[in-house]
């Protein structure tokens, strides 16, 4: 596989080609605002066990219908994400990155969790946690307000590449596991957040990507080598470039 600076280095030309098209029309924005909407809500519930399919999940998030034979849990699960991804669009987008707060992820959090564990929601953990199948080691629940502190303070003042910084965000958050539930669905909505504030589109990884998907965050953990995950979320990153700039090249734009 090339190497991950020159993959970085393709990112970046082609975010400057969509760049180019910017501001988007307002009527496509919506619609690839509403496809990824969906999208990220199946597959990022998908990933944690949620068996609703992507049709039957845009008909819960878009129509608020119920689907027979599926659980609360899971119709709560499609419509608290929908909802977290709407307060980190509406909410979160807008500032820049040194601004976020602790605060701004417990936030996302206890609407994931909301209705569903209200006990939790939006509360760091105070028990120990183990991730299934995984032999990973988490760290102490005393010790996740200090992680989380060191966690911020490193988020407002980490330099890069900023598809590499989201990443590690992700890995970063993951490893502390600051909650008892929920910390896949915040860690994917925190990376897109920090790749949407740099003005890069959503990333979507696909339920049949999460083998891959865990075992290159286990392998980060467990071996200190971040690369596998790097480049898989290259990759998505450059999955979703390529939607918004078939998207734009379809709707017959001109570059600014």
């Amino acid at each position: 596989m090339e190497g991950l600076k020159t993959l970085l280095e393709k990112l970046k030309t082609k975010k400057q080609k969509l760049d180019k098209y910017k501001p988007l029309p307002a009527e496509l924005i919506k619609n690839l605002s509403q496809w990824f909407n969906v999208e990220l809500t199946y597959t990022s519930n998908a990933i944690e066990g949620n068996t609703l399919n992507r049709t039957e999940t845009a008909v819960v998030v878009e129509k608020g219908l119920t689907i027979g034979g599926k659980t609360v849990k899971e119709h709560l699960e499609a419509l608290n994400h929908g909802i977290a991804l709407s307060f980190v669009e509406k909410k979160l987008i807008s500032k820049k990155r040194e601004q976020l707060t602790v605060d701004d992820i417990l936030s996302i959090h206890s609407l994931i969790l909301r209705t569903i564990d209200d006990e939790h929601a939006g509360i760091y953990r105070t028990v120990a946690v183990r991730i299934a199948g995984s032999p990973v080691v988490l760290p102490n629940p005393m010790k996740v307000p200090e992680l989380m502190s060191n966690f911020m303070n490193w988020l407002h003042n980490s330099t890069g590449n900023p598809v590499i910084i989201s990443a590690d965000a992700h890995l970063k958050f993951v490893g502390i596991h600051p909650f008892v539930d929920g910390n896949g669905r915040t860690a994917r909505l925190l990376m897109n957040l920090l790749l949407m504030q740099e003005g890069y589109p959503p990333v979507i990884i696909h339920p049949e990507e999460r083998v891959r998907y865990i075992d290159a965050l286990e392998k980060a953990h467990l071996k200190n080598d971040p690369d596998d995950f790097y480049k898989l979320i290259v990759e998505v990153v450059d999955r979703s470039l390529d939607i918004y700039l078939e998207a734009v090249e379809k709707s017959n734009l001109k570059t600014k």
